[in-house]
């Protein structure tokens, strides 16, 4: 492993403009989303944990009018999201140790969770069922399976790190979800790893 998952925010500060620019808008991810969405109530609350700079899983929400509350770590891209949306509701806050001390019906974390090593997994999956309402979404893209690889985010490579689905079964269990619904590498999504629970 030649990445460091210790500047993960660093990266992400330091690429904030490039990934910006690169983050397709394509909406390969809609069919998820779709998904997820319907397992909630019109104008439902839902939190955007690593919302980066709100494209485009944020505006998917927020335009199918979803309240959405946004948290990421870097500042520079919460920047870019506050100036498409002055009157969002962004917050700065890490997923490691973030208490937002409210509850939301969905929570998506969508190429932001992976970052995150193995122990920091457990925690903030315990963390994000905390934050869920009785009966609500949650939904991560993970890995295929366990381990830890490499990506990149502008011209810098970047920690990302799995457990196994059955150990995601099984720590969602614990805290109170149970797992809907896993894909390994799905086709439609540019082989993202798309994982759905609700909180039981």
């Amino acid at each position: 492993m030649s990445a460091d998952p210790d500047d993960i925010r660093g990266v992400y500060d330091r690429q904030a403009a490039v990934y910006d620019g690169q983050r397709s808008r394509a909406l390969f991810e809609a069919r998820w989303l779709a998904r997820f969405a319907a397992g909630l109530q019109t104008g439902a609350r839902v939190l955007d944990l690593g919302c980066g700079a709100g494209e485009p899983i944020a505006r998917w929400f927020k335009a199918e009018g979803f309240a959405v509350t946004g948290v990421d770590f870097s500042e520079p891209m919460l920047g870019i999201a506050r100036s498409r949306w002055p009157d969002g509701d962004w917050r700065q806050g890490d997923m490691r140790d973030f208490d937002l001390g409210e509850c939301f019906d969905g929570i998506i974390a969508w190429n932001s969770f992976f970052h995150l090593t193995e122990i920091e997994q457990r925690g903030c999956i315990a963390r994000m069922a905390r934050h869920l309402e009785p009966g609500g979404v949650l939904m991560l893209t993970v890995g295929p399976d366990a381990g830890e690889v490499t990506g990149t985010v502008g011209d810098e490579t970047v920690y990302h790190a799995s457990l196994s689905p059955a150990e995601y079964a099984t720590c969602l269990e614990a805290n109170g979800l149970r797992l809907t619904g896993f894909l390994a590498e799905d086709p439609e999504t540019n082989r993202h790893s798309v994982l759905m629970a609700r909180k039981t």
